[in-house]
């Protein structure tokens, strides 16, 4: 991290400004280089200050440039930005003119990362940045900005103060082992201290399960047998035409998708190519496509015909999802009753043609998540996939002690599983990490972030 850096942290493309950034020992000094008015290394930190690109005696553009001294910016290095009029042949230019003299292109994330590892934030804080950047909806918004401060860190780490403090105590069993009644004092206060921390463990994630459903959405799959409508409630869901919509059975060979918000939690929903039988190679594909997302979907909207009997081939698909959250829509109920509803829960019948069902879905939707409860909810929880597997981890290392004191193992034995766990929280907020697991994560950011 000696090397000074450089990207564009804007879009590329037309627009009123765009802005080049620059990190590291080196950024004052190069942006010097190519920069005409005051001296930048004079310049108070902090401030904006107005002149132009030059390279060599020609005028690239009339610029604003920020200085930021270290170590009170993002990176805890020098940062400077300069402010061009947007536009492709601009921000590029001005970029090619700081690589020519001196600066590393940045990899994606880069910023972010020099963040972390400067001590500037940790990883819940770094995954807020990107969280905060791609939200769709206010409340995924919030969710981020809660990671972003720090709020979402402090259960971490109170979790670990808690744990450090029965690990103090078992040292002191350890190295005063001629106090006969420390060890059966200790063993009670560990229990009693490591049922307080399951609870609280159980509760965050419990809670985190629904700052995930705000921060990615409801991944929602439309299933059915081929023309029972499935691409119309797509559409209709959607307000648009997104998928075609034919008389002829088939017609989706592929996924379509498309989202909805729904109280602010958005519906990522996937039409899918109706469910049979086929010699058609493109056609088949697509089936399997489509049996395969049910084990991946968050729910299942699943179509029958009101118009048709239920067939085998429908009955093996709704004992598939009877585990699973799910609806079951039976569509065209404009047309004559042909199918057998005494077996069939959860469900309600639609017409799609006649604009009957839509918004007794949505009201389904709700209540099945409880949606409406979001409103009120604390969003100072996890939400990624990676924290809330590392917490579930921690809980089995809590799991292990418990095991070990019921079972009377030797106190430094159970203060083994309680470092682990201890280690396994610090790798939620990046007090301990790998190289991989740090390159990996930042690689996943947009360039100039």
């Amino acid at each position: 991290m000696n090397d000074t850096i450089a990207a564009i942290s804007t879009t590329l493309g037309s627009s009123a400004i765009a802005i080049i950034r620059v990190s590291g020992n080196n950024a004052i000094d190069i942006v010097n280089k190519i920069f005409v008015g005051k001296d930048l290394n004079k310049v108070d930190s902090h401030t904006i200050n107005y002149g132009h690109i030059v390279d060599k005696n020609n005028i690239i553009d009339e610029v604003l440039v920020s200085v930021m001294r270290a170590p009170k910016t993002f990176t805890r290095e020098d940062i400077i930005e300069i402010n061009t009029h947007g536009g492709i042949a601009i921000t590029n230019k001005v970029l090619e003119l700081l690589l020519t003299n001196g600066c590393r292109l940045a990899e994606p994330g880069e910023f972010t990362k020099r963040a972390f590892l400067n001590g500037r934030i940790d990883l819940i804080e770094a995954e807020g940045v990107m969280d905060l950047i791609t939200a769709k909806t206010e409340k995924s918004r919030n969710l981020a900005i809660n990671q972003v401060n720090g709020e979402v860190s402090k259960l971490i780490r109170n979790l670990r103060q808690k744990v450090i403090e029965i690990l103090a105590n078992i040292e002191v069993n350890i190295d005063y082992p001629e106090y006969e009644d420390i060890e059966e004092m200790t063993n009670k206060m560990i229990l009693d201290n490591v049922d307080d921390i399951e609870k609280e463990i159980k509760n965050i994630l419990s809670k985190s399960s629904d700052m995930k459903i705000i921060k990615e959405g409801i991944k929602t799959i439309i299933i059915g047998s081929p023309n029972v409508g499935k691409s119309s409630i797509l559409n209709r869901l959607l307000n648009e035409e997104k998928a075609i919509v034919t008389d002829i059975a088939g017609t989706t060979r592929d996924i379509v998708e498309g989202d909805i918000q729904i109280d602010g939690i958005l519906l990522n929903i996937i039409d899918t190519a109706g469910i049979r039988k086929t010699d058609d190679v493109v056609e088949s594909i697509g089936v399997k496509k489509s049996l395969d997302l049910i084990d991946e979907a968050d729910l299942i909207l699943y179509i029958l015909n009101y118009n048709e009997k239920i067939t085998e081939e429908e009955k093996v698909i709704l004992n598939k999802i009877k585990d699973r959250k799910h609806i079951i829509i039976v569509n065209k109920i404009d047309l004559a009753k042909n199918i057998d509803l005494s077996d069939l829960s959860n469900y309600i019948e639609m017409s799609i043609k006649n604009d009957i069902g839509i918004d007794e879905l949505r009201n389904k939707i709700k209540e099945m998540f409880n949606l409406e409860e979001f409103d009120n909810q604390d969003l100072t929880y996890l939400s990624s996939a990676r924290s809330i597997s590392l917490l579930k981890k921690s809980l089995e290392s809590l799991e292990s002690v418990k095991d070990g004191i019921k079972n009377n193992m030797p106190v430094d034995m159970v203060e083994i599983d309680l470092k682990q766990m201890w280690s396994i929280l610090g790798e939620i907020i990046g007090e301990t990490y790998s190289d991989e697991l740090i390159d990996q994560l930042f690689s996943q950011f947009c360039l100039g972030k």
